[in-house]
């Protein structure tokens, strides 16, 4: 995993932690879509409005996460805020193969 992607610590108000945040390079539905390319994840809910907001939430290897968009980036969030940092690393690692800006 690059630099780029460093996890964080981030409790939110329900209990969940922002690990990560990765650009907004592609559209929701292929973020949604490269889930189903991490070996064991699944995608548990999709909510887009279509035009400014979407969740993706999935499960892998027993804890629940979710991304959404937020000022140019997606945010990542796990449910347990405790989730092992080297699961949150495969997380991003696997995002980033997507998201991050091509080097020439």
């Amino acid at each position: 995993m690059s630099a780029m992607a460093n996890i964080v610590e981030m409790r939110m108000h329900d209990g969940s932690r922002h690990f990560g945040s990765l650009p907004q390079a592609v559209l929701w539905y292929d973020v949604r879509d490269h889930v189903a390319t991490l070996p064991g994840a699944t995608v548990t809910e999709f909510v887009c409005d279509g035009v400014t907001e979407g969740w993706i939430c999935f499960s892998y290897q027993g804890y629940e996460f979710s991304i959404n968009d937020q000022f140019g980036e997606y945010w990542f969030f796990v449910q347990a805020p405790d989730c092992f940092d080297a699961v949150l690393q495969k997380v991003l690692a696997h995002f980033e193969k997507l998201l991050a800006p091509q080097r020439k």
